[in-house]
């Protein structure tokens, strides 16, 4: 079936043609696609990286391709082919184990909110801020964006 003028249309976005973004040291991520409040990514975390305890405003579904990561609180290891649901609200931190990165594909609405040992907010990340990351690297790299992430 042809579509008609109107109807919606898929948007393929070949992931492995996609650089990956440095965030900062041993964290960097492949854009997927940005919405007003919510995005996707591929999140690549090296061995021995921290992720620091932070609160999800929205959802977040976690499936991890591969390596593998501790989540801090429970010492749970999250493994390849393995899904997480996080609720609104759920505040955790987690860290690469073994000697591979760690990578996830990741769905999530919303902010995340980095919070210090009070539970104070120290730092925010949300669709906004990770493509403002994405153009920016793009212009520093002298790279187009592709047309679906610009």
């Amino acid at each position: 079936m042809i579509p008609t003028a109107g109807t919606p249309t898929a948007h393929p976005l070949d992931a492995l043609a996609q650089a990956w973004v440095p965030l900062r040291p041993g964290l960097s991520f492949r854009p997927l696609h940005f919405a007003e409040d919510g995005y996707d990514l591929q999140l690549r975390v090296e061995p021995g990286t921290v992720i620091p305890r932070h609160r999800h405003s929205g959802e977040v579904h976690a499936y991890t391709l591969s390596g593998s990561r501790e989540i801090i609180e429970t010492g749970e290891i999250i493994g390849p082919g393995v899904f997480v649901h996080e609720p609104a609200g759920n505040i955790d931190s987690w860290r690469t184990v073994g000697d591979e990165p760690c990578v996830i594909h990741i769905s999530l609405t919303g902010d995340i909110d980095y919070l210090d040992e009070g539970g104070q907010v120290i730092g925010t990340t949300n669709s906004a801020s990770a493509r403002a990351a994405y153009l920016a690297w793009c212009a520093a790299q002298g790279v187009v964006p592709h047309p679906a992430l610009a």
